[in-house]
């Protein structure tokens, strides 16, 4: 297991431009076999905590060493699944969230927001009747009546110009195939940059100032494990639309949350003195979406997260992790010949969430050194490809050999038991059964 782990991180933490030498401080441990999936999951989660720690030590200037406890990570990749709230269990995914049968394979929508959720009724030409569940033509059953008339490409096409989010189920050569797979694909994991020579805004004396502008899952996970930390976090969301209150309680830990209408002059004014004063500010809306409001400050460490990049001809979508699993191909991996699947934790949102926060220390770390306002940008695509292409993945073929004997040309397990000094392999193939003298062959 510690060279697929050790891989991963070591993986990682190049990504981030971290001295290769420090992984040797990361230690692995605890139970094993959890999160399982076809595609590595566990590797991809262990590794995006293991890259964050080993950034958090670096940046305090500790020695280390790095602990990563498999139970743990396993359970904060699915912490919205194990919040309680006085009791209750979290509404996790709306009725209207979900895979539905079209009229040439599956589509996934994302409704969870009331403004996804009228978008998408009115994409599909189903009146709202304030209800979700039972007989109404806002229904299920409506919706999925709607959708089963159509294609599946038609659905994604209709519903994202409605404002809405939907995703047709792609293959994953399907997905490879395509205009914004090919672009996922000829870029890094993640990009960091150094836009110029301004003198680093983080000063000793007072926590870390964080402008936390996202929403949902991934960047919310960034911001706080960086409270975690120490950073002084204030999450801003626009009034009347802030966020599912469940989602707030998983993860609003450490941190301080207000709301500004960025349009209104005078809210504008108060979050213009907020970003002057601000050491980091992490964004996790669609591209293009703030940039009227001019973010750039020089010393200021931005970190940009989205769902399919800000490129290619899906750049400028609004996306979520069980969306990008869909387009991507993940889902028709993780699923059978009758349905489509899904991972058993959204891996995507918490392991790009992880890699964001590491990314902010890294740039921190190195801003402190050399100066210069830093930008850095992931996607829940990107991190989504680099789970299905470029983490080890068990095959058998590597454990397999040939050996040509009495019986044949066979085919056969290497044995596992291995050791410096050790054998590679047996003597001598299976003989024929029966064939030899009953004698103890002389030496």
């Amino acid at each position: 297991m510690d060279n697929t782990v050790r891989t991963g991180t070591e993986l990682l933490w190049s990504a981030l431009g971290g001295d290769p030498a420090l992984v040797d401080r990361v230690e692995y441990g605890g139970v094993s076999g959890l999160l399982p999936a076809r595609l590595p999951v566990m590797d991809l989660a262990r590794a995006a905590v293991a890259a964050c720690s080993l950034a958090a030590v670096e940046h305090a200037g500790l020695p280390g060493p790095v602990r990563v406890d498999d139970g743990a990570v396993a359970t904060a990749f699915v912490s919205e699944r194990h919040l309680r709230v006085d009791g209750r269990a979290p509404v996790n995914f709306a009725p209207l969230s979900r895979f539905w049968r079209a009229a040439d394979g599956w589509v996934r929508t994302h409704a969870n927001y009331p403004h996804h959720r009228a978008a998408l009724l009115a994409a599909l030409g189903v009146p709202d009747s304030g209800s979700d569940s039972g007989a109404g033509s806002g229904s299920v059953e409506a919706v999925a009546a709607a959708i089963g008339e159509r294609k599946a490409v038609e659905v994604e096409t209709a519903v994202y110009a409605a404002g809405g989010l939907a995703v047709a189920l792609r293959t994953p050569g399907e997905w490879a195939a395509s205009e914004q797979g090919r672009e996922v694909a000829a870029r890094p994991l993640l990009t960091r940059e150094r836009l110029d020579e301004a003198a680093p805004r983080a000063g000793s004396g007072r926590p870390l100032r964080v402008l936390d502008l996202t929403r949902v899952i991934a960047g919310p996970v960034a911001t706080r494990t960086l409270t975690l930390l120490g950073a002084d976090v204030l999450r801003i969301d626009p009034p009347g639309n802030p966020e599912l209150p469940d989602q707030h309680a998983d993860t609003g830990f450490g941190k301080r949350t207000t709301a500004l209408d960025l349009d209104r002059p005078s809210d504008r004014r108060t979050f213009d003195e907020l970003l002057d004063s601000a050491d980091v500010l992490v964004t996790g809306y669609r591209p293009g979406a703030l940039d009227r409001f001019g973010l750039e400050r020089p010393g200021l460490v931005t970190a940009r997260l989205s769902a399919w990049g800000d490129y290619g001809p899906w750049g400028g979508r609004r996306g979520f992790d069980s969306l990008v699993q869909v387009a991507t191909g993940i889902a028709a991996v993780e699923g059978s010949a009758e349905e489509p699947g899904a991972l058993p934790a959204q891996a995507l949102d918490h392991g790009t969430g992880y890699l964001l926060a590491a990314a902010v220390l890294r740039s921190l770390t190195e801003q402190r050194a050399e100066g210069g306002s830093r930008l850095v940008r992931l996607a829940l695509a990107q991190t989504g490809h680099w789970l299905t292409g470029s983490l080890p993945r068990y095959s058998p073929e590597r454990y397999l050999a040939e050996s040509e004997g009495p019986l044949g040309r066979l085919r056969h397990a290497l044995s596992p038991v291995a050791y410096e000094g050790g054998p590679a392999h047996w003597s001598r193939p299976p003989g024929l059964a029966g064939a030899d003298a009953p004698e103890w062959p002389t030496v």
